[in-house]
């Protein structure tokens, strides 16, 4: 008996230990966490959270660190599916919600220059125009809103001109990196990096 009572105890204890785990009261917490890292290795650089999974496009948030601004990104991760994206489901030209779903938004905890332009803290929709040579990016001070169906100019805080750089690699689901001292929206064969530096 004391041989059966031996071998049973580990697995009534990882049992009961998962147990507790479930019924901790975090039931509220993100589906999943990711780690992702820089190209420089720093392992606490930024995380992806997944929101809520159940959606076709899963809602997500990206949490990083630029100098001493923390930054948040909340968007809808679209994949690409083997369509067209650029200048096919996101058509050239035209202002886009950089994700799905309800309008990205994105938060600066400090003052910020974003592309060497002045930005104050806060949170913020984040759209763009994407074209083949340019994207304009905008900072709308509507930051929940959904998609681009009832955005306005006239709400605009910031507007930057970033260069599209084309990577050999497909990024099935898009989402939002930082690296170094920009961040980078990655989606199907594309980067759009945008710099992040101290209000001055």
């Amino acid at each position: 008996m004391k041989i059966v009572q031996f071998l049973l105890y580990p697995s009534l204890l990882t049992l009961a230990l998962a147990c507790g785990q479930t019924s901790s009261g975090n039931e509220d917490q993100p589906v999943g966490v990711t780690l992702d890292t820089t190209a420089a290795g720093d392992s606490a650089a930024y995380t992806i959270r997944v929101l809520d999974a159940e959606k076709p496009s899963p809602r997500k948030e990206m949490k990083g660190k630029i100098g001493a601004t923390e930054i948040t990104v909340n968007y809808g991760s679209p994949s690409v599916r083997n369509r067209v994206i650029w200048g096919g489901l996101e058509p050239y030209g035209e202002v886009w919600r950089t994700g799905a779903n309800e309008a990205t938004s994105i938060q600066f905890s400090t003052d910020v220059q974003v592309e060497g332009k002045a930005l104050k803290a806060g949170r913020y929709g984040f759209f763009a125009i994407p074209n083949q040579d340019k994207w304009t990016l905008i900072f709308n001070s509507v930051a929940d809103q959904w998609g681009a169906f009832d955005y306005d100019a006239t709400k605009d805080v910031l507007r930057v001109d970033v260069m599209p750089q084309s990577k050999g690699e497909n990024a099935e689901q898009l989402d939002y990196q930082i690296e170094g001292n920009a961040v980078i929206l990655r989606w199907e064969k594309l980067a759009v990096p945008f710099t992040i530096a101290a209000a001055q």
